[in-house]
């Protein structure tokens, strides 16, 4: 790794990427973008970032990390020839690792990954009382505004039903695999959980699955509601855990918590960090 301003390649310019831009000290990287058409973002303004269309594959080798931001499908796409080039790649759209496919493409390496904890705290605390197979039960239930939830996939009477809600109800029920295949810009946090509680003493991709299929999740929808909110418990031999947070929408889109760009400032900032060490 370079010892002058480290080089970050964010994997799309949207919403977090660009209250992501916002989060860096002026001379703190050297900031780049890979989008789908750069002139559209131009023409927006790009906060000092620079941005590309073109030669991912030269923009990879040329920087020190890559960071994305850009949703489920572009981590499918890209994420694995990060890792392959030698790369680390910060995911924010955890939710890409609930594919079998995608999840051992990703953890392949050589380039390592790096999992952000997006809306949710207590990864210390879930890792450690997981890698002491110490876990039983994992469960997470998140509220959110019912409108925020609506999906492309669904018929005009569940649109309706979100739309129109007087009062919260129980949207979805069920594994991460099932919930991010349904709402895939909503429940990434579930993933993330399914990770920080994974275990040790297998390979990632071998405890991810068991961690997957233990943690349950359910989502609701609820009227009205400003902040999401998400409620964990976690048990076994240790003890029982409990974690309840709040977060506010991101402000450019409500689909995607504001605490998100947050993260993933302090996840790049480790990885960084570790990369140096190392």
């Amino acid at each position: 790794m370079s010892t002058s301003q480290p080089r970050v390649l964010l994997l799309g310019f949207g919403a977090i990427g660009r209250q992501l831009a916002t989060l860096f000290d002026s001379d703190e990287f050297d900031v780049s973008a890979f989008v789908r058409e750069a002139s559209v973002h131009r023409e927006r303004g790009t906060l000092g970032v620079s941005v590309h269309d073109e030669n991912l594959s030269s923009l990879i080798d040329s920087h020190d990390i890559v960071v994305e931001c850009a949703g489920v499908p572009a981590v499918k796409e890209f994420g694995a020839e990060v890792v392959a080039r030698g790369k680390d790649l910060v995911l924010t759209s955890v939710g890409a690792l609930a594919d079998p496919v995608a999840r051992r493409a990703l953890l392949s390496g050589p380039g390592k990954v790096h999992v952000i904890s997006g809306a949710i705290g207590g990864f210390d605390l879930w890792a450690a009382v997981a890698e002491a197979n110490a876990v039983d039960t994992v469960k997470i239930r998140t509220t959110k505004n019912a409108p925020a939830l609506v999906q492309d996939w669904m018929n005009d009477k569940e649109r309706e039903r979100l739309e129109t809600a007087t009062e919260p109800f129980v949207l979805f029920s069920g594994t991460p695999t099932n919930a991010i295949k349904k709402f895939p810009s909503n429940v990434n946090v579930s993933v993330a959980l399914a990770w920080a509680t994974r275990g040790r003493g297998a390979s990632d991709d071998e405890l991810l699955q068991k961690s997957l299929e233990r943690v349950s999740v359910e989502l609701i929808a609820a009227p009205n509601l400003k902040e999401t909110r998400h409620d964990i418990e976690v048990s076994g031999s240790a003890g029982s855990f409990t974690l309840g947070s709040q977060s506010a929408p991101s402000p450019v889109n409500p689909k995607t918590s504001a605490i998100t760009a947050l993260s993933v400032a302090h996840t790049l900032r480790q990885a960084l960090q570790q990369c140096f060490e190392g």
